[in-house]
């Protein structure tokens, strides 16, 4: 393979359309340059061996093992799809992580993808959509009033793309109204719960993309997308022992998405590897003539071959040395999870070509990443739902508050705060990245704020057996570089092969009533 595309790019020209991208909109951004064009070809997804308790289960399969089980023949796509809705059937009622499940139309593409040649790199493999992406056919409501009967006639750039790799759509998932905070009803009482923690509601499962994260988690789907604006993939992948992965701004198409910000949106893949987050996002990355944020990058390198670990004489090694970054506190006292952050450190630090070092913080960070230059965000959001606003605000249930607070915000103060970002965008890209190529982060700010690319992978559990995960953080487009550092260290550590245990029956077709979140309480955690 090449050098990283980290290595490779032109990091002022990030800068430059970052820029363009706050003030201009939709249109033609200044394109990325590269010093040496990648020469990497697309691999085809690695013979995976199985795991004994995959061969058991099939929904134990990860997605690389369920593809070279079902090239081999000895795995049946309709059996695949027959063992997920089985167990949907069982504990969705508990879980609550679907709103629609196809199960009809995904049994018979799965008849139909079994009397087929593999056609790609997901053939037959049953995946969870976040319920903002645009399905042809199906509902497709982001869990709001505003979209409560919308059906799509055209299916969202990632989700036309993952068909075309061979996925089966099962479902459409739970999420927050909009997108904005845990998956709730539009007048937010909680549904999905944290498929490790399921008879306790009060336990987050994350952001708005917990639908996925459950589904994904609770053996409900092989794998899923999610939408990341504040936290909203990592979140939900650290909460439940997943890995995901939030893409560069711009790597992913969001036309079909219903939008929450127009230049903070990112969508990527929930998995339960590093090597099922590079499958995932490998068919959903790329160009799209409908829209502009996709057009003039580089060209989307090998990531298959990046999330598959590197050995040499018996021995696990980075593909590339990488130096990781450590910002103050990230392991601080004697913490449950402060001793698996240190463990995963260490961990890191004994893998042949990685480096661990500690990296000040750039100046002023606690003001620029702070709620008052983050809250500029708002804006965008209501620009795009201004005739909604002056409807009906009640059409915005739970999370009318963020819509109304981006309306009243002054155009001198979202001018300040796009000044601030660029600033704190030059900085990390200057100070921070200057000292280091990865950098461990306590959550997804201001990653999600510059546009920078993060991988969520799990590190450990609590002693009441809740997950404990970290984020990772790169520099632009590097995406191949995230997944090298989480495929090494997932090859020398077992947590993410963990699953949680079925949940107990429920007579009723849905849990108890849980918790109700309030206006206030959507804002306070809102992306």
């Amino acid at each position: 393979m090449n050098e990283p595309l980290d290595q490779r790019v032109d990091r002022r020209g990030f800068l430059a359309r970052t820029a363009a991208l706050g003030v201009a909109g939709a249109v033609a951004l200044p394109a990325i340059a590269e010093a040496a064009p990648s020469t990497d070809t697309p691999t085809a997804p690695p013979d995976v061996e199985p795991r004994a308790a995959a061969l058991a289960d099939p929904t134990e399969l990860t997605i690389a093992e369920a593809a070279t089980l079902i090239r081999r023949g000895r795995l049946r796509p309709e059996d695949l799809v027959a063992a997920y809705l089985d167990r949907i059937h069982a504990h969705d009622g508990t879980y609550r992580a679907f709103n629609v499940v196809r199960e009809t139309q995904a049994l018979a593409e799965a008849r139909a993808a079994g009397r087929q040649r593999p056609r790609g790199p997901l053939h037959g493999i049953p995946l969870a959509i976040k319920d903002n992406y645009f399905t042809a056919g199906t509902r497709t409501t982001a869990n709001s009033y505003l979209f409560a009967d919308f059906i799509p006639p055209y299916d969202a750039t990632p989700v036309a793309r993952l068909k075309a790799a061979g996925a089966i759509v099962l479902g459409k998932t739970q999420m927050g109204p909009l997108a904005t905070t845990r998956a709730t009803t539009p007048d937010g009482q909680v549904t999905t719960v944290n498929a490790w923690a399921p008879a306790r509601p009060e336990v987050d499962p994350g952001g708005s993309s917990t639908g996925t994260a459950t589904a994904v988690a609770g053996r409900l789907a092989t794998s899923g997308t999610g939408t990341q604006t504040g936290g909203s993939i990592t979140a939900p992948s650290n909460a439940q022992n997943l890995t995901g992965l939030k893409p560069t701004m711009g790597r992913v198409s969001l036309h079909g998405i219903v939008p929450l910000s127009y230049t903070r949106d990112h969508p990527g893949p929930l998995a339960r590897d590093a090597l099922d987050a590079a499958i995932m996002l490998s068919a959903m990355a790329g160009a799209d003539p409908d829209d502009p944020r996709t057009q003039g990058l580089p060209a989307v390198p090998d990531l298959i071959s990046a999330a598959t670990p590197v050995t040499k004489r018996g021995q696990v090694q980075l593909r590339w040395p990488t130096r990781i970054g450590v910002i103050p506190g990230y392991a601080p006292g004697d913490t449950e999870t402060a001793r698996a952050r240190a463990a995963f450190l260490d961990a890191l630090g004994n893998i042949p070509g990685a480096t661990v070092v500690e990296v000040p913080l750039p100046d002023e960070w606690e003001l620029l990443t702070g709620d008052v230059f983050n809250n500029v965000r708002l804006p965008e959001r209501s620009e795009q739902f201004l005739p909604q606003l002056a409807d009906d605000l009640r059409k915005f249930g739970v999370s009318v508050l963020g819509w109304l607070q981006g309306a009243l915000l002054g155009a001198d103060e979202f001018l300040i705060g796009q000044r601030a970002k660029l600033l704190l965008l030059d900085r990390v890209l200057t100070d921070l990245f200057a000292r280091c190529d990865v950098v461990v982060q306590t959550g997804p700010v201001p990653f999600d704020i510059l546009g920078l690319p993060e991988l969520a992978v799990p590190i450990g559990f609590t002693s009441d057996g809740l997950p404990i995960g970290t984020v990772l953080g790169g520099m632009p487009f590097a995406e191949d570089r995230l997944l090298s550092v989480g495929a090494a260290y997932q090859a020398v550590t077992d947590w993410h092969h963990r699953r949680p245990s079925d949940p107990a029956a429920v007579t009723t077709k849905l849990a108890p009533a849980p918790r109700r979140l309030g206006a206030l309480d959507v804002v306070k955690t809102m992306q």
